[in-house]
């Protein structure tokens, strides 16, 4: 007898969103019949060209922002604003530089919480940061700066973790090491991410599925299952045609320089960035 599958955790349906224009000009048409799903434990990426409204859909699950039309359900809930079971990772660097790493860590947790030390000292370990609790942030790398957010992140125990483009900012050596660190992590807490990116290469590294966003105004134009064992092997045929279905779907090539790439570019979309940065 087959399994009746778990009811999503986060679940959107017919979401439109529209910002008024500026100086009473023509309003800003961003998303629209948007539908996305995301089950307990599951890594969902989405890609899309820049400005296609990526983020917007992030900070709408998130309750930042409220639709101009459609509904989103948390954990069988309507979302009507931000909750602290769910946290967000944003693009900027999001740690606060007057606190200690301990400190950051330790932020989301209650005071009174009698496992506090405990569980500031485990995330502190889970994310290779042992040696400097005392640290500032500015005496961190970029990349240790992001291992206290991720850790910052999980300390509070969250049910969904949303993350927008957490390591845009990094070198392309230091967003593998942090890609490999948040897979590994992922695979010990099963928490539900979502994860925002414009590098299709990152998306298929990480996901268990990947939406891909048309350009604005912005709907899902196909969702594809990457149904690949962790570690993934980069060169395997498996991920290849992952990626090149995402690259096609997206109307660029892979290959670096061909006339196909060249027109995605000139359409508007930066996804092309993702193959000459090699990431």
């Amino acid at each position: 007898m087959s399994r009746t599958p778990a009811p999503p955790v986060v679940e959107i349906r017919d979401l439109w969103m529209t910002f008024p224009g500026k100086a009473d000009g023509e309003p800003i048409h961003v998303l629209e019949r948007i539908d996305l799903e995301a089950r307990r434990g599951e890594f969902v990426c989405i890609v899309g060209p820049s400005g296609c409204g990526k983020s917007t859909v992030l900070n709408i699950v998130a309750g930042f922002l409220s639709p101009t039309r459609g509904q989103v359900v948390v954990e069988g809930r309507p979302v009507h604003g931000p909750d602290p079971q769910r946290i967000f990772v944003f693009q900027e660097n999001g740690v606060f530089p007057w606190l200690t790493v301990t400190d950051n860590i330790g932020f989301g947790i209650r005071p009174g919480d009698p496992r506090r030390a405990e569980t500031i000292r485990h995330y502190v370990e889970m994310v290779g940061l042992k040696g400097f609790e005392h640290a500032y942030p500015r005496e961190l790398s970029g990349g240790m700066r992001q291992r206290v957010e991720i850790a910052r992140a999980l300390a509070p125990n969250p049910q969904i973790i949303y993350m927008d483009e957490p390591f845009g900012a990094l070198d392309f050596l230091t967003r593998l090491k942090m890609r490999s660190d948040l897979i590994r992590i992922w695979q010990e807490e099963r928490k539900t991410v979502l994860f925002v990116t414009h590098d299709i290469e990152e998306a298929v590294q990480l996901a268990d599925r990947v939406l891909v966003m048309t350009r604005r105004p912005a709907t899902v134009q196909e969702v594809v299952t990457v149904d690949l064992p962790r570690p993934r092997d980069l060169d395997s045929p498996g991920y290849l045609a992952a990626r090149d279905r995402i690259f096609n779907c997206m109307g660029l090539s892979a290959k670096v320089g061909s006339s196909e790439g060249a027109r995605g570019a000139s359409g508007g979309s930066s996804l092309v960035e993702s193959t000459s940065r090699g990431a």
